[in-house]
């Protein structure tokens, strides 16, 4: 009579291999989270007022700003936005948060504005090459295609007007 773990052993092996075969493939395609930018705390962000707080005491509250506004230092920016990507596909955004705070020349706030996710933009490029109005020229056009163009007019012969006696 056979022994009953020697009947079983291959079909342990295939159940291991498969068990082993669908744990990689299932490593292989984790979602990575990602957050970028500023940390936010809904009570800080929530605990500045205008008319009450100044830069000194917003900078005191919620840290230096993400960065300050391109044409005038009246305004301050924090940006927080978290992310997920499948294993080496791009991130995506899943959630951001933009909090803008605006001074008056005083350096008292005169406003609190939140924005998230709804202005963020999707750019699809156009591969690798721009289309562009005009002619569509190949390679060998671009590079023949001059050849009798350059200087045909005015070479010292005929030029259609009138030749003399």
């Amino acid at each position: 009579m056979p022994n009953a773990t020697s009947v079983f052993a291959p079909q342990r092996l295939s159940l291991v291999t498969a068990g082993l075969i669908v744990a990689l493939a299932v490593s292989g395609c984790t979602q990575l989270r990602g957050r970028q930018g500023y940390v936010v705390d809904p009570v800080l962000t929530a605990a500045i007022a205008p008319g009450v707080d100044n830069r000194e005491s917003v900078e005191k509250t919620l840290g230096r700003p993400t960065f300050v506004g391109q044409f005038s230092d009246n305004e301050y920016y924090y940006v927080s936005r978290e992310t997920r990507q499948l294993a080496f596909a791009n991130p995506r955004p899943v959630s951001q948060q933009v909090l803008r705070v605006r001074f008056d020349p005083a350096g008292n706030v005169v406003a609190v504005d939140k924005t998230g996710l709804e202005l963020v933009s999707k750019i699809s490029p156009e591969g690798d090459k721009t289309p562009t109005l005009g002619r569509h020229r190949s390679f060998f056009d671009d590079i023949f295609g001059n050849i009798g163009a350059v200087g045909a007019a005015g070479m010292g012969g005929n030029t259609g007007g009138n030749t003399g006696p």
